[in-house]
Formats: C-alpha cells, structure tokens, sequence
C-alpha cells in the first residue's frame, strides 16, 4: 500500500531505531487489522477502504497518510510531555487513551500505551522530531499538535513548570511563534488576562484591535485547516475554535462592545 512507504519514511525521520520499529509494528498492526476486518466484511482487499492509507488525496499525500503522521508525531511527543515532570500519572495516559480510541479504535489502544512504555525508556530529542515535524506538517495541522499536547498536561487540572518548559520547547521545535503558543496555553489558564492571551493581544488593546484580532485568530484556528486529519482531529479543532470566540465573548461583555 501507499501508505507504508509514507509512514516509514516518517518513522525514520522521527526516532529510527528500536522506538521506529515500535512505532513501525504499531501502525503495520493497525493496517492489518483494518484490511482484515474489511475483507471479513465482503470489502474486498480493503486497500482503498482502510481508515489508515485511503485514497483521498489532499496535496501530496493521502488524507489516511497525513493522519498517520500526525498520530505518530503526537505519540513521540506525549511522551516527552508526560514524562517531563518525572512521573506517570493516570489522567495524562487516559487523555491519550482516548484520543488514540477515537481516532483508531479501541483495538489500538494496548499497542499505544506499549509504545509510550517504550518511549519513557528512551531519550528524545525534541528539536530533532520538531524540526521534521515541521518540515512535514502544515502550520495549522502543527498548531492543533500543539493544542492536544497542552491538554495531556493539563489532563490533571494543574501545569507544573516542568511540563510548561517542556512545552515551550516543543512548541519552539515545530516551528510555532510565541504568540501562537501562548495563545494555546491560556486557553486552558483562566486569569483575568487569559482571554487576551487567547487573541494574542495585551489588555490595552483598543476596542477595534480586539475585533481585528478575533478575526485573525478565528481564521487561523478554523477547524476546516485541518480537515484531512480526520473528522475527530477536527471535532477538537472546533473545541478550539469555540475557545478562542469564548475569549472574544469574555472580553466583548468586560468592556460592553456590541
């Protein structure tokens, strides 16, 4: 299939090594399940109907291709992210229980977590996987990478500052500018500033600068820029998207603008 010379490439890129064939066997697995099950069903050899190498093409690569990168870019990433404050906790492996459930189902889920096992054991380097993260993904699809590793930090209710630096590291290795990356973290931080911080403007911003603003940051976080990752990578892009009009609201009711 198409496909795998995709994800292999991507692997290679990405850790190579022991964590690259991890990864590798993890969605070689997937694939075959996901043909068998079609054929099971009468589908025929299931290489157009697989949810992880269709044929819809979107630019260069096929709509399953791209989501297979982006899984494999968030699996490698979590586990620099949960492991940055020097242990384990339930709620972080359950937020990526259930993003790898909806987006793969539940038969993906054990090989996942084996995975991230794997990976707590091994270094990574973030500015290694960011860069070719970046040079592979658009910036919206990297943008709402970013938005999902904030809320495996978040996943417990409270940021420690290990997990903010980490963060920002990352956010710095895939090529993503301050501002973006701040907005993103206040999404999930209330403060009195926070919802500035979410438009990527100060409190002293003009009434006019606040509508320009939400403007822009409603354009750039559209959940339509990432539509070939899949309806569920999507369906947390409108979560997005309904925070940053939430922030526009909030400021909209502090100031009395209609």
């Amino acid at each position: 299939m198409g496909a795998f010379k995709w994800i292999t490439g991507f692997i290679g890129w990405v850790s190579g090594g022991a964590i690259g064939a991890l990864i590798g066997y993890f969605f070689g697995s997937l694939v075959e399940y996901s043909i068998s099950s079609i054929q099971a069903q009468g589908g025929g050899d299931g290489s157009q109907k697989a949810g992880y190498g269709g044929s819809y093409r979107h630019g260069g690569y096929t709509a399953g291709e791209q989501r297979n990168s982006f899984m494999v870019s968030l699996l490698v990433l979590s586990s620099a992210v949960i492991r940055a404050d020097g242990k384990t906790l339930q709620a972080e492996l359950d937020y990526v229980k259930s993003f790898i459930r909806q987006n793969f189902g539940e038969i993906a889920v054990n090989d996942a977590m084996r995975i991230l096992s794997e990976l707590g054991a091994k270094e990574i380097n973030i500015y290694s996987v960011g860069s070719q993260i970046a040079a592979n993904m658009n910036y919206s699809q990297r943008l709402q990478l970013f938005h999902y590793l904030v809320g495996i930090a978040n996943a417990d209710g409270e940021f420690c500052k290990q997990e903010k630096s980490v963060l920002e590291s990352i956010a710095a290795a895939i090529r993503l500018n301050n501002d973006d990356a701040a907005s993103v973290i206040a999404m999930f931080y209330k403060d009195a500033d926070s919802a500035y911080a979410v438009l990527e403007i100060s409190p002293s911003a003009t009434d006019d600068e606040v509508k320009s603003a939400y403007r822009r940051m409603a354009m750039k976080n559209h959940p339509d820029k990432v539509a070939t990752l899949g309806p569920e990578v999507q369906k947390a892009a409108e979560e997005k998207f309904r925070k940053v009009q939430e922030a526009y609201e909030t400021i909209k009711k502090q100031r009395g603008i209609n």
